[in-house]
Protein backbone atom coordinates (compact mmCIF):
# COMPACT_ATOMS: atom_id res chain seq x y z
CA UNK A 1 0.00 0.00 0.00
CA UNK A 2 1.50 3.94 -0.52
CA UNK A 3 1.35 5.32 1.82
CA UNK A 4 2.22 9.00 0.75
CA UNK A 5 -0.14 10.52 -0.75
CA UNK A 6 0.43 14.34 -1.55
CA UNK A 7 4.06 15.82 -0.64
CA UNK A 8 5.95 18.88 -0.92
CA UNK A 9 9.40 20.42 0.45
CA UNK A 10 7.58 21.09 4.06
CA UNK A 11 4.59 18.36 4.34
CA UNK A 12 3.80 14.83 3.74
CA UNK A 13 0.14 14.04 3.49
CA UNK A 14 0.10 10.17 4.48
CA UNK A 15 -2.35 7.15 4.71
CA UNK A 16 -1.56 5.42 8.15
CA UNK A 17 -2.57 1.68 8.38
CA UNK A 18 -4.28 0.16 11.32
CA UNK A 19 -1.89 -1.12 13.37
CA UNK A 20 0.92 0.50 12.84
CA UNK A 21 2.43 3.23 15.11
CA UNK A 22 2.17 6.94 14.31
CA UNK A 23 5.39 7.82 16.38
CA UNK A 24 9.11 7.42 15.58
CA UNK A 25 9.65 4.27 16.42
CA UNK A 26 10.63 0.76 14.81
CA UNK A 27 7.98 -0.05 12.45
CA UNK A 28 6.06 3.58 12.93
CA UNK A 29 5.22 5.64 10.08
CA UNK A 30 8.38 7.59 9.88
CA UNK A 31 10.54 5.08 9.67
CA UNK A 32 7.88 3.49 6.74
CA UNK A 33 7.85 6.93 5.07
CA UNK A 34 11.62 7.23 4.63
CA UNK A 35 11.74 3.97 3.41
CA UNK A 36 8.90 5.43 1.04
CA UNK A 37 11.31 7.97 0.38
CA UNK A 38 14.28 6.48 -0.61
CA UNK A 39 16.18 8.21 2.16
CA UNK A 40 17.22 6.92 5.92
CA UNK A 41 18.00 10.10 7.34
CA UNK A 42 14.78 12.26 5.87
CA UNK A 43 13.60 14.83 8.55
CA UNK A 44 9.74 13.17 8.87
CA UNK A 45 8.00 14.51 12.11
CA UNK A 46 4.93 13.53 12.85
CA UNK A 47 2.76 16.74 14.22
CA UNK A 48 -0.72 14.48 15.41
CA UNK A 49 -1.35 11.09 16.53
CA UNK A 50 -3.62 8.30 15.85
CA UNK A 51 -4.94 5.46 18.11
CA UNK A 52 -2.13 2.57 16.63
CA UNK A 53 -5.37 0.44 15.89
CA UNK A 54 -6.80 3.47 13.46
CA UNK A 55 -6.31 4.07 10.35
CA UNK A 56 -6.44 6.88 7.69
CA UNK A 57 -4.69 10.53 6.83
CA UNK A 58 -2.08 12.25 8.78
CA UNK A 59 0.07 14.82 7.90
CA UNK A 60 3.42 14.90 8.75
CA UNK A 61 6.39 18.16 9.15
CA UNK A 62 9.50 18.09 6.75
CA UNK A 63 11.31 20.34 8.99
CA UNK A 64 11.50 21.34 12.49
CA UNK A 65 10.10 24.53 11.34
CA UNK A 66 7.19 23.18 9.83
CA UNK A 67 6.53 20.66 13.15
CA UNK A 68 6.65 24.04 15.07
CA UNK A 69 3.95 25.62 13.03
CA UNK A 70 1.72 22.62 12.30
CA UNK A 71 2.07 21.78 16.26
CA UNK A 72 0.76 25.01 17.12
CA UNK A 73 -1.85 25.20 14.47
CA UNK A 74 -3.38 21.49 16.48
CA UNK A 75 -2.77 22.92 19.56
CA UNK A 76 -4.95 25.50 18.91
CA UNK A 77 -7.74 23.54 17.34
CA UNK A 78 -7.12 25.19 13.84
CA UNK A 79 -6.43 21.50 12.19
CA UNK A 80 -10.27 20.48 10.98
CA UNK A 81 -9.61 16.57 11.86
CA UNK A 82 -12.51 14.60 11.04
CA UNK A 83 -13.43 10.97 11.30
CA UNK A 84 -15.87 8.06 9.80
CA UNK A 85 -16.83 5.68 12.39
CA UNK A 86 -19.12 2.54 12.00
CA UNK A 87 -21.15 2.00 15.20
CA UNK A 88 -23.38 -0.33 16.96
CA UNK A 89 -26.59 1.34 17.49
CA UNK A 90 -27.37 5.50 16.33
CA UNK A 91 -27.90 8.57 17.78
CA UNK A 92 -31.21 9.59 17.69
CA UNK A 93 -30.63 13.13 16.42
CA UNK A 94 -29.16 13.06 13.34
CA UNK A 95 -26.49 15.81 14.49
CA UNK A 96 -25.09 16.82 17.43
CA UNK A 97 -21.88 17.60 19.93
CA UNK A 98 -20.92 14.98 22.74
CA UNK A 99 -19.46 17.03 25.23
CA UNK A 100 -17.49 14.59 28.53
CA UNK A 101 -14.23 14.94 30.85
CA UNK A 102 -12.45 12.16 30.29
CA UNK A 103 -9.27 10.72 32.84
CA UNK A 104 -6.46 8.53 31.39
CA UNK A 105 -5.45 5.70 33.49
CA UNK A 106 -1.67 4.59 32.22
CA UNK A 107 -1.79 1.70 34.30
CA UNK A 108 -4.85 -0.12 32.67
CA UNK A 109 -3.64 2.16 29.50
CA UNK A 110 -7.56 3.08 29.38
CA UNK A 111 -9.72 6.09 29.32
CA UNK A 112 -12.52 6.61 31.31
CA UNK A 113 -14.91 9.40 31.98
CA UNK A 114 -15.38 11.23 34.93
CA UNK A 115 -16.69 14.03 36.35
CA UNK A 116 -15.37 18.03 35.55
CA UNK A 117 -13.76 18.29 39.43
CA UNK A 118 -12.13 14.75 39.12
CA UNK A 119 -8.27 15.24 39.38
CA UNK A 120 -6.52 15.55 36.24
CA UNK A 121 -9.84 15.16 34.19
CA UNK A 122 -9.46 16.85 30.77
CA UNK A 123 -12.68 18.39 28.61
CA UNK A 124 -13.64 15.95 25.59
CA UNK A 125 -15.38 18.06 22.61
CA UNK A 126 -16.86 15.93 19.22
CA UNK A 127 -19.63 16.76 17.48
CA UNK A 128 -21.13 13.81 15.28
CA UNK A 129 -23.14 13.53 11.78
CA UNK A 130 -25.62 10.62 10.88
CA UNK A 131 -24.83 9.51 7.43
CA UNK A 132 -26.57 6.62 6.83
CA UNK A 133 -28.20 4.14 8.89
CA UNK A 134 -28.53 0.51 8.78
CA UNK A 135 -30.19 -2.72 10.80
CA UNK A 136 -28.05 -2.53 13.63
CA UNK A 137 -24.72 0.09 12.63
CA UNK A 138 -24.82 3.42 11.70
CA UNK A 139 -21.92 5.36 10.08
CA UNK A 140 -20.86 8.95 11.38
CA UNK A 141 -19.23 11.38 10.64
CA UNK A 142 -17.26 12.81 13.82
CA UNK A 143 -15.49 16.15 13.66
CA UNK A 144 -12.68 16.00 16.82
CA UNK A 145 -12.05 19.57 18.62
CA UNK A 146 -9.93 18.28 21.37
CA UNK A 147 -7.61 15.11 21.00
CA UNK A 148 -7.55 12.97 23.80
CA UNK A 149 -6.42 9.90 23.81
CA UNK A 150 -8.96 6.91 22.59
CA UNK A 151 -11.91 10.20 22.98
CA UNK A 152 -14.00 9.27 20.14
CA UNK A 153 -13.70 5.68 21.54
CA UNK A 154 -14.73 6.55 24.86
CA UNK A 155 -17.43 8.79 24.29
CA UNK A 156 -19.49 6.54 21.82
CA UNK A 157 -18.98 3.87 24.04
CA UNK A 158 -20.11 5.67 27.12
CA UNK A 159 -23.71 6.33 24.94
CA UNK A 160 -24.07 2.79 24.43
CA UNK A 161 -22.74 3.01 20.72
CA UNK A 162 -19.43 1.18 20.58
CA UNK A 163 -17.28 1.36 17.65
CA UNK A 164 -17.39 -2.21 15.32
CA UNK A 165 -14.14 -3.77 16.13
CA UNK A 166 -12.55 -1.81 18.92
CA UNK A 167 -11.79 -4.97 21.23
CA UNK A 168 -10.73 -2.33 24.36
CA UNK A 169 -14.37 -0.22 24.41
CA UNK A 170 -16.44 -2.89 22.77
CA UNK A 171 -17.65 -6.27 22.65
CA UNK A 172 -16.73 -8.84 20.54
CA UNK A 173 -18.40 -8.22 17.09
CA UNK A 174 -15.96 -10.09 14.35
CA UNK A 175 -14.83 -6.71 12.68
CA UNK A 176 -10.94 -6.18 12.37
CA UNK A 177 -9.59 -3.44 12.29
CA UNK A 178 -11.49 -0.74 14.22
CA UNK A 179 -14.24 0.87 12.25
CA UNK A 180 -12.69 4.46 12.91
CA UNK A 181 -10.69 6.09 10.15
CA UNK A 182 -9.26 9.54 9.64
CA UNK A 183 -11.25 10.51 6.62
CA UNK A 184 -10.27 14.80 6.51
CA UNK A 185 -7.76 17.28 7.75
CA UNK A 186 -8.07 20.87 6.73
CA UNK A 187 -4.62 23.28 7.52
CA UNK A 188 -3.10 26.34 6.32
CA UNK A 189 -0.07 25.28 4.25
CA UNK A 190 3.11 26.02 7.00
CA UNK A 191 5.35 27.81 4.33
CA UNK A 192 2.81 29.23 1.91
CA UNK A 193 -0.36 29.62 4.32
CA UNK A 194 -2.56 28.33 1.63
CA UNK A 195 -5.28 26.53 2.83
CA UNK A 196 -4.63 23.06 1.95
CA UNK A 197 -8.20 19.97 2.38
CA UNK A 198 -7.32 16.46 2.01
CA UNK A 199 -9.96 13.81 1.96
CA UNK A 200 -9.19 10.45 1.98
CA UNK A 201 -11.62 6.90 1.94
CA UNK A 202 -11.85 3.79 4.79
CA UNK A 203 -10.88 0.37 2.18
CA UNK A 204 -14.20 -1.31 0.61
CA UNK A 205 -14.59 -3.59 3.25
CA UNK A 206 -16.73 -4.94 5.72
CA UNK A 207 -18.08 -3.11 7.60
CA UNK A 208 -17.26 -0.08 5.89
CA UNK A 209 -18.76 -1.72 2.43
CA UNK A 210 -22.10 -1.93 4.41
CA UNK A 211 -22.53 1.78 3.44
CA UNK A 212 -20.77 1.59 -0.10
CA UNK A 213 -23.39 3.69 -1.87
CA UNK A 214 -22.69 6.50 1.14
CA UNK A 215 -19.39 6.51 1.43
CA UNK A 216 -18.00 5.79 -2.29
CA UNK A 217 -20.68 7.54 -4.76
Amino acid sequence: MKLIQYADKRILICQKPPGVLSVDAPGGMPERIRQELGDEKACVRPVHRLDQAVGGAMVFARSAAADRILSGAVARGEVLKQYLAVVHGCPDAEAGSLEDWLVRDRASRRTYTASPDTPAAKRALLDYEVLARGETLCLLRITLHTGRTHQIRVQLASRDMPIAGDRKYGVPDGYDPIALWSCRLRFHHPETGEVLDFTLLPPAEAPWSDFAPELYR
